[in-house]
């Protein structure tokens, strides 16, 4: 039996919010579900993650892109979690395809992931990773900002 990482899709929250999508009217609008940029507020915790593959703990690789691309951010979910983060705040992604054909998929998986506004995003079709069965990779950058404790002051 194989282990599976459940999608779970990204919910807006307070420290997410503090990120700003930034789509200029002068630009033309996304070709898809991200932004052309995302400012993170000074002050936030920010976590780089590697890219992640399509792979479970018992190294078994699901078919397809958008099984691997769900296994993908099922993997960052986790990173994140540690981190006392989540997916909604992913400020960026790097994505990897091997082929255009895998596009699709790939996007499927993205938007039930994100929240919105959607980070800001890069797709690339790349020639193929270490194993041939792969054929996503995801890397992504969160960032949060960190509520200040109020401490209480004492009188001296």
């Amino acid at each position: 039996m194989t282990k599976t990482i459940p999608p779970k899709t990204a919910s807006p929250n307070t420290a997410a919010a503090t990120n700003r999508a930034r789509t200029p009217a002068a630009l033309r609008p996304p070709f898809a579900r991200y932004s052309h940029a995302v400012e993170v507020q000074a002050g936030s915790r920010m976590v780089f993650a590697s890219g992640q593959l399509g792979v479970r703990p018992d190294d078994s690789i699901p078919d397809g892109a958008e099984a691997q691309a769900d296994l993908c951010f099922g993997n960052i979910r986790l990173i994140l979690e540690d981190a006392g983060m989540t997916l909604a705040d992913i400020v960026r992604i790097n994505a990897y395809v091997t082929d255009r054909a895998h596009m699709a998929g790939y996007m499927a998986a993205r938007d039930r992931h994100v929240a919105s506004p959607p980070p800001a995003s890069t797709l690339m079709i790349v020639t193929g990773f270490t194993r041939p069965e792969f054929v996503v990779e995801i890397e992504v950058i969160a960032a949060r900002k960190e509520r200040r404790l109020k401490t209480a002051r004492t009188g001296g």
